[in-house]
């Protein structure tokens, strides 16, 4: 019989074992591929203990920032020694393409670099109150930093949180996906490598409901930052709300792209591409309805077919123009989704099942019309590879479309005359608009939403005060 291959969480500056492993599948394959020791809420509290003990001895936060600048560059510099054999893994256990794997850790080192080079620039200021006083601020780490990262971009998402809190001076604690958790090892690695001292990051693989829930209501825990879905992420605020620790919530998302009647085709049908096919619609951000101008409607329902229908559909390692979902349950669900769309009256009209013949999670590239407004389909987040398109006839009808769930992630807008691209996207409901690129922008930009998708910013310059608090100090001065 075949060993699995074996990987192992990361606490205190050591890798641990377990009683138990969980067991990880290649979602091109159906079969299972490797091994991770599963945390247990006694690793979880070790995890903590070292976290804190790092806190308390102040080995980030009372060391030259110019210090932690080197540790973030040298982090960056290991994970690019890492990228081929970690994207290989990244592959397997998760299913996305080779490429998209590889420019995951490819961003992963860019945002500790990025974040490098804001750690000596976290400046307070002074406030003038008259002579008889002296006033300023600065800003300080917020302790312990619980993170819990999702299974559709597990290294970026985490890098993402990681690196401007390491930048502040936060110790972390990271509980990885149950799913796809494997290639996140490699960041850790990449940080003892760099020689962060002990307790600053700590990798935890085990069960949310146990290891998670755990984490977030332990007593060292001085912020919480958490993507994922919108029930999970509402348990874990009410729990936060019990001793009112600070958090950053990145949820589910339901975007929507405006394509107005002089849209630019061949832009449109590029961002379909990478906004709902790329990493199988597995991504919060996703175009998971395309909102078109009735004039245009005909002619981008059958160019989008036409696009669906022409996908290379395969294993992650061959780079295909569309990968396998991450596992058997998401893929049930996202084709029970769509067949109940199909029943309650929605024309398919391309996809709409799993492709047959294969233990692989694949599912057909799908694209949906005749869509009611208030239906399952086009009001919640579907996290696959499955777009509707719905038409509309004035810009005003578009907005309240696109503005009209309980979502706002991001949107977009297509149009070659900017004034309206610009009037329009000013109109809708998002953290973040692309106005003819879908996923325009990059991680110097912030990222977050409103409403059901959350709130806190990640990514750019001000996602790093997400991870310090403001500290006033007020002086008296002696009087003459």
């Amino acid at each position: 019989m075949h060993t699995l291959e074996r990987y192992y969480n990361y606490i205190d500056g050591a890798w641990k074992g377990a009683d138990t492993f969980i067991k990880i599948d290649d979602p091109a394959s159906g079969e299972v591929y490797a091994e991770i020791a599963e945390a247990s809420v006694e690793d979880a509290d070790a995890a903590m203990a070292a976290a804190q003990r790092c806190v308390a001895a102040g080995t980030l936060s009372s060391v030259s920032p110019a210090q932690r600048v080197t540790w973030l560059l040298a982090i960056a510099s290991e994970i690019k020694a890492l990228t081929e054999d970690a994207a290989l893994v990244l592959c397997r256990e998760n299913g996305k393409s080779l490429e998209v794997a590889r420019g995951e850790f490819e961003e992963a080192a860019r945002y500790f670099e990025y974040y490098a080079g804001m750690a000596d620039k976290i400046e307070g200021t002074s406030i003038p109150l008259g002579n008889d006083y002296i006033d300023f601020t600065s800003y300080e780490p917020m302790g312990v930093s619980v993170q819990i990262v999702p299974w559709n971009f597990p290294p970026s998402i985490c890098a993402r949180s990681l690196a401007p809190a390491l930048a502040a001076g936060n110790a972390v604690v990271i509980k990885s996906p149950e799913i796809s958790p494997l290639a996140m090892t490699f960041l850790a690695t990449a940080c003892q490598r760099a020689g962060l001292p002990r307790g600053a990051i700590n990798l935890l693989c085990g069960k949310g409901s146990v290891v998670g829930a755990h984490l977030v209501k332990h007593p060292n825990t001085n912020q919480i930052v958490f993507t994922g879905s919108v029930p999970t992420g509402q348990r874990i605020l009410r729990d936060a709300a019990e001793r009112a620790t600070p958090s950053v919530m990145e949820l589910g998302g339901k975007s929507a792209a405006i394509v107005h009647a002089d849209a630019d085709i061949e832009q449109v049908i590029d961002s379909v591409q990478a906004g709902i096919f790329f990493n199988a619609g597995q991504v919060c951000s996703a175009m998971s309805r395309l909102l078109v101008h009735r004039s245009r409607y005909d002619d981008i329902v059958e160019r989008v077919c036409k696009l669906a229908e022409g996908l290379s559909i395969g294993p992650g390692i061959e780079n295909p123009g569309l990968s396998p979902l991450v596992s058997r349950d998401q893929l049930e669900q996202v084709e029970a989704m769509c067949q109940r769309a199909i029943a309650a009256g929605a024309t398919c009209v391309t996809g709409g099942e799993r492709v047959s013949g294969t233990n692989g999670y694949f599912m057909q590239p799908t694209v949906l019309i005749d869509v009611a407004v208030d239906s399952e389909i086009f009001q919640d987040e579907v996290f696959g590879p499955v777009l509707v398109i719905h038409p509309f006839d004035t810009e005003d009808e578009a907005v309240a479309l696109a503005n009209g769930t309980k979502f706002g992630l991001v949107a977009g807008v297509f149009d070659i005359y900017l004034d309206r691209a610009l009037r329009t996207a000013r109109r809708l409901r998002g953290g973040q608009v692309f106005i003819n690129e879908w996923f325009a922008g990059g991680i110097e930009t912030p990222f977050g939403g409103v409403g059901l998708s959350g709130f806190g910013r990640e990514k750019g310059q001000e996602a790093l005060y997400s991870y310090v608090q403001t500290r006033n100090i007020a002086i008296r001065l002696k009087d003459a």
